[in-house]
Parts: C-alpha cells; structure tokens; sequence
C-alpha cells in the first residue's frame, strides 16, 4: 500500500497545479476552523493554513520550488487583491481626511519604530548585521519587504519568512492588546494594525469593520512606500 500512495504523490506532484489545489484545500479548512472556534484571532486561518503546508511539504519532501509552481497564481492575485483595497478605502475618504494630521503622524512614528524595535532587539540579543537588515523591513507587505531587504544588504528569503511570522502574530494579538489598552476607535485599531501586520493584519481589520479594514490598507500601503523610500537611506544608521 505505502509504495501505491508514493508513486500516487510522485504522480501528482508533476502537475502544475497540485501547489494550487492544496493552497485552495488547505485555506478552506483553515477557514472552517476558524469558524467553528468564533472566530477566535488565535485560530488564524493563515497560521493553520500555512503549518498544514509547511507539515505537508516536509513529511513529503516537495521542494518548495514544485510547490510553487502550481501556486504561483495565488501569488500573481496578490496584486490586484491590492489594487482592490482601494475600493473600501474611497468609501471611508471623509475620515481619512478629518484625520490627516494624525494619520501622518501615526505613519512616521510607527514606520520608524517598527524598524527601529526590530534591528535593536536583534542587535541586544547578538544577531548579526545580516539578520539585523532582515528585519528591518518585517512590517511591509512581502514583495517590498524582500526588495527592500536584498537591496539594503538583508536576506530576502529570511525577510519572507519574518514578515509572515509578523503579520500572523499582529493579526492574532491585536485584537487582545487594543482591548487591553481600551482602544475602541476602529480607525485606529485598524490603522495601526496595518503598520505593523501588513496584509496579514488588513484581512484581519476587514473582519472588525469595514472602517477598520480601509484604515488598515492605508496605513499598509503608505508604510511600504514610506520604508522603501527611507530605509536605504537610514542604513548607515543602524549600522
């Protein structure tokens, strides 16, 4: 029986879209989950989802290339699902702009400190300069995050690697810590939850409110484009 069920797998490992099919799978059941335990933050549907994959690939020993190969138009969809995040960001564009002042504000402060937190807890704890500069961008969604990091000097695969451990853990805790600091203002909430978890934490804010959501998409793509312009540059500092 086992020989049966490793040719099966050698057999539909060859198909472009077995990556595909166990992402779709593997995000539905993570979903599942996650209703059944109320939508619990703790039960985050991308941490299951993604262990399930990871524990697959690994009892298997699928490269992560194969895997990928079928999975890439998830990954092509990221761009447009991004794109799409300015249609409930226009809806919420009066807010936006009754809280300019504060949302710049809100932008610097936290830009910086999440580059700064991440390199000298890094630093503290003896990592190198390498890993130093991986960090630095983890609060950016992944595909500037990696352009970033490969250009200041980082490791792109370690800064994918850290950005999704980012956005899963500010996705998971951010609910609990906003309720712990009284903070009730789904602007806020959902603002500061996209500077320091990126889309991971968007998602999460969409599933509070729309408002929350929107303010969330903002501060994501505003922060990306915020370190990609200034990280380079702040380099020799943290050096």
């Amino acid at each position: 029986m086992a020989p049966r069920i490793n040719d099966l797998w050698v057999y539909l490992s060859a198909s472009p879209l077995l990556g595909l099919t166990l992402t779709l799978i593997a995000y539905q059941a993570a979903c599942w989950i996650h209703r059944r335990a109320k939508f619990s933050p703790l039960a985050n549907p991308v941490l299951i989802a993604v262990s399930a994959l990871v524990a697959l690939l690994t009892v298997t020993g699928t490269s992560y290339q194969t895997y990928f190969d079928g999975a890439q138009f998830v990954h092509f969809l990221l761009g447009p699902a991004t794109v799409a995040l300015a249609v409930p960001l226009y809806t919420q564009f009066r807010r936006v702009r009754a809280l300019l002042v504060p949302v710049v504000a809100g932008l610097l402060v936290g830009s910086f400190t999440a580059v700064a937190s991440a390199v000298l807890v890094a630093r503290f704890f003896g990592a190198s300069l390498a890993t130093q500069l991986s960090l630095a961008p983890k609060s950016v969604t992944t595909p500037i995050a990696m352009g970033v990091a490969e250009r200041i000097g980082g490791i792109p695969s370690l800064t994918a690697v850290l950005v999704i451990t980012t956005g899963i853990l500010g996705a998971v805790i951010g609910r609990y810590l906003f309720d712990a600091l009284r903070i009730r203002d789904a602007a806020i909430r959902g603002f500061a939850t996209g500077i320091t978890a990126h889309g991971i934490g968007t998602a999460r804010a969409f599933q509070e409110s729309e408002q929350a959501g929107a303010f969330a998409a903002l501060a994501m793509g505003m922060n990306g484009l915020i370190t990609a312009l200034l990280l380079p540059v702040l380099v020799p500092l943290l050096q």
